[in-house]
């Protein structure tokens, strides 16, 4: 009885280990086959796609049928529309639709109502695709008869036009990526684009105007380059030409602190609800969600349009850093409230209008320097990683290549279950099973002769 017990014992483990052994094996083939994730910890989101079907979307139907897309709480594209028929070609298409009552072309008519009104430093308004509103908001700075008179105007144009009164004041945020200083103060570089001859960097236009001159430290013996282009108000956006002409090494790859970068691969359209981060050069790396677009913010220096509404935290210096999400340039930073204790909004130049006003092109992973590709958004995120600069080796828009994050351990690797690791250690702890019984089943038939050979020979 015993010994059958036994025999059961270690069939049972040998089935065991054999299984293992098959499922490991499994496991190791379904992750040699799938897309290798990327062996960084950086900034990542699958938003592209989503955003990407809700554009095509509307771009066909067209904006007296539509109000606006966003990437919903699951990933899929959702698309505002104005009645039934047109929501069930948008279902036929795979996204979800939403029946408002306003339309695109009804959204932006109340915006241009708003601009002809008289100017009122410290508000600003945006189109909220969510709640098919405009929303207008003032700071502390906006008096209650200034207020009054715009809420005024408000009423005057209909129920969708939504005033909200906020905390602090909308600045510039003047004073990322890296820091680049001039006379006119602290700004944060933003991306490196070229226009097949020269490389510049491409940053906020409240940083300083034409001609003004930027250097990579204080004591301002590193000249990074001037500034030749640029448009604010209106836009905000401008343009410094390296000193040599050229980026560098790495101008492919924005810093986001603890010398660790991210490799840009192509310029893209940000969409509500996707989630973006943004790298200054005073809050380092921050994350959000974009929140509105098309918005309209009331500078004391001026009115700026067009800008892409977000809830991520920015503080003064941050201004021209980067913004991006899957590897895509989005925009530059321009300018919010609130700071990065206790939250705020920042709004963001977005890059595809700046480029094509300053007639260059974005310096993309494995097309650096002159002669780059104008970097259309790629189907796949981008390669990420960590990086640093040695200090007074390359300018502030031209960090050094990416080489992989520190840190990661062979435990964190092994158990990544998008990796080989969990396969693999299943089929070793197989073997280890499957040798194991062996050595007991030998042991015990060696005990069992030994005991044999006692009984008969005594």
């Amino acid at each position: 009885m015993r010994h059958a017990r036994r025999r059961i014992v270690r069939r049972a483990a040998r089935l065991a280990a054999v299984g293992g052994l098959l499922l490991g094996g499994t496991m190791v083939t379904r992750a040699m086959a799938s897309e290798p994730p990327d062996g960084s910890a950086a900034p990542h989101t699958l938003a592209q796609t989503a955003s990407g079907t809700g554009g095509a979307l509307v771009a066909r139907l067209g904006t007296s049928r539509t109000a606006g897309h966003w990437v919903g709480a699951d990933g899929r594209p959702v698309v505002a529309v104005t009645d039934e028929r047109t929501a069930e070609e948008v279902r036929r298409a795979g996204a979800e639709a939403k029946v408002v009552r306003h339309s695109m072309s009804e959204l932006r008519s109340a915006t241009s109502t708003l601009r002809a009104a008289t100017r009122v430093p410290g508000t600003a308004w945006a189109l909220d695709y969510r709640s098919n509103e405009v929303v207008v908001r003032g700071d502390s700075t906006v008096s209650g008869a200034d207020w009054s008179r715009l809420t005024g105007v408000a009423e005057g144009i209909g129920g969708f036009v939504r005033m909200e009164r906020t905390e602090g004041t909308f600045t510039t945020r003047l004073n990322g990526a890296q820091p680049i200083l001039s006379t006119a103060g602290r700004c944060s570089a933003g991306f490196n684009v070229t226009d097949g001859s020269n490389d510049f960097i491409l940053t906020a236009g409240h940083c300083g105007p034409t001609g003004s001159v930027w250097f990579g430290d204080n004591g301002g013996d590193r000249r990074v380059g001037a500034t030749v282009a640029g448009s604010f108000p209106g836009d905000d956006f401008s343009l410094v030409e390296y000193a040599n002409g050229k980026a560098g090494d790495g101008a492919d790859v924005v810093a986001v602190g603890d010398g660790k970068g991210v490799r840009i691969t192509g310029v893209g359209e940000p969409a509500v609800g996707q989630r973006v981060f943004r790298s200054g050069s005073t809050s380092g790396l921050r994350d959000g969600q974009v929140t509105a677009l098309e918005a309209t913010v009331n500078y004391p220096e001026g009115t700026v349009t067009g800008l892409i509404e977000t809830d991520v935290c920015a503080e003064p210096g941050d201004s021209g850093g980067p913004m991006f999400s899957e590897g895509l340039a989005l925009g530059v930073t321009s300018g919010g409230n609130g700071d990065c204790a206790k939250g705020g909004t920042t709004f963001f130049q977005p890059l595809p209008e700046a480029m094509e006003s300053l007639g260059v092109r974005l310096i993309v992973s494995g097309q650096q320097g002159a002669g780059a590709g104008a970097g259309t958004a790629p189907s796949s995120p981008a390669a990420t990683g960590g990086g640093g600069t040695t200090p007074g080796a390359a300018a502030p828009g031209a960090t050094a290549p990416v080489t992989g994050v520190s840190g990661s351990t062979l435990l964190s690797r092994l158990t990544d279950r998008r990796t080989i690791g969990p396969g693999m250690l299943v089929v070793a702890g197989s073997l280890i099973a499957l040798v194991a019984t062996r050595w007991i089943r030998t042991e015990q038939d060696r005990k069992a002769y030994r005991r044999h050979y006692s009984a008969t020979w005594g």
